[in-house]
């Protein structure tokens, strides 16, 4: 089988497949001797964040000198994305002998009567193998949705658990109250498995509190009073982290956003906790934190053009705080686009209301939730903003913005699609 065969039929698999039980995932594992029992692993559930969360994990881990495989969703350009090694993604090869390995298990579990495996859980299958085969000293898993339910939580005894920042998001699948998405995500917390979670929200606290009581584990709440921050620049955040009143450190992240600060200290204070285990000095997990780089999570693509993949209310509202900081230096242009499944409407008053844009450009994202460039743009110009354009291409949209900003700066963001989208044109053009 060759690689291109191997992705169009992962990519057709969400056309004949359903959600399937972790019971499913086991018994796929037994095919496969199950991999994930060779592997240490870190388990990352949350609504916003995990990624750079996990991003974070895997920069302080690799300047310990060690070999990390790191796993997370969605990809942006290339499915192979899905699967780092120590910073460079699988080649062509590896992908598509993981993929032949999963599907031989596939085959013989479909024989006996059992279902096949959804979109989700073969790849996150196809990784274990890739990972152990590998031999990756640390694995970073991140959850796909929620975390009870989600294949991953058949890994019974990760590193640590950690749980970033919740907020309402697939409510369709997750529950439509703080509480119950909290209870999902909660799903991952295991006994004798320390779990370290953001605690800005007190509805979600109180959950993953109780799930950790429940399973007589220990937790570590990490609060916003636990870091303050020096100094902002376009070029990242400086802050002092001091959890539980203990002695502060000076970190520094390379992202212009303030929420970066929780996800920095959730991974920064669980490297802390297993230091018996990875013997990272403090000065080389600082580094860590430092050179760490995560693709379109308020990513500078060019000098003063940002992209960023928040896409719902939560991400949305971070993202407006960041912005409003710098619209006091610079005019601000915004590029646009988001799926209709999303409370756009929401987003868009948001945006409006709280940057008050100079000019905003909205495209549109090809599919069947796509929301179209001039409904986005009425509802911009219902909102306020007075310089509005609009351009079906998402690569149109972009020069136009880029050429529409002069000495601003221009932010794209509104879904991860979109910012795929952007970064692919990016390279294929050369200017990333």
């Amino acid at each position: 089988m060759t690689y291109e065969e191997a992705v169009a039929y992962i990519e057709s698999i969400p056309k004949f497949t359903s959600k399937t039980s972790l019971d499913h995932t086991e018994r796929l594992l037994d095919r496969l001797g199950h991999p994930e029992k060779d592997l240490k692993i870190f388990h990352v559930a949350g609504t916003n964040g995990k990624g750079s969360v996990c991003a974070y994990l895997n920069s302080m881990l690799m300047q310990g000198g060690y070999r990390v495989g790191l796993f997370t969703s969605p990809h942006l350009v290339r499915i192979n994305e899905r699967y780092m090694i120590n910073n460079q993604e699988v080649d062509d090869a590896v992908f598509t002998e993981a993929f032949e390995r999963v599907m031989a298990a596939v085959k013989l579990t479909m024989a006996d009567g059992d279902t096949h495996p959804t979109y989700f859980e073969t790849l996150f299958l196809m990784g274990l193998l890739i990972f152990q085969s590998a031999q990756v000293d640390y694995t970073i898993l991140e959850v796909g949705m929620g975390g009870r339910l989600d294949a991953t939580n058949v890994i019974r005894k990760p590193l640590a658990s950690i749980i970033t920042s919740i907020s309402l998001d697939h409510t369709e699948y997750l529950g439509d109250t703080i509480p119950k998405i909290a209870g999902e995500k909660a799903g991952i917390v295991k006994a004798g498995v320390p779990v370290i979670f953001d605690g800005h929200d007190p509805e979600a606290s109180a959950v993953i509190r109780r799930r950790a009581e429940e399973v007589e584990t220990v937790w570590y709440e990490l609060t916003p009073e636990m870091y303050h921050v020096v100094q902002t620049t376009k070029d990242g955040i400086s802050f002092d982290f001091s959890p539980n009143g203990q002695k502060s450190v000076r970190l520094e992240i390379p992202q212009i956003a303030e929420y970066q600060m929780m996800n920095a200290s959730l991974a920064f204070f669980a490297m802390k906790l297993l230091e018996e285990e990875h013997h990272i000095p403090e000065n080389k997990l600082e580094a860590g934190i430092r050179s760490m780089r995560w693709p379109c999570r308020m990513e500078t693509v060019l000098p003063d053009v940002v992209i960023d993949g928040a896409h719902n209310a939560d991400g949305i509202a971070e993202f407006v705080k960041t912005v409003r900081h710098f619209h006091k230096d610079h005019a601000i242009t915004l590029l646009f686009s988001c799926v209709r499944d999303k409370r756009y409407q929401e987003m868009v008053r948001e945006l409006a209301e709280g940057i008050h844009p100079d000019c905003v450009v909205t495209t549109r994202i090809s599919g069947y939730r796509e929301i179209s460039e001039d409904e986005l743009a009425q509802l911009f110009l219902k909102e306020g903003v007075h310089t509005v354009f609009s351009d079906p291409s998402p690569e149109r949209a972009f020069d136009l913005a880029l050429s529409l900003k002069e000495d601003g700066m221009l932010f794209c963001v509104g879904s991860l699609y979109l910012a795929g989208e952007l970064k692919a044109y990016l390279q294929a053009t050369h200017r990333n």
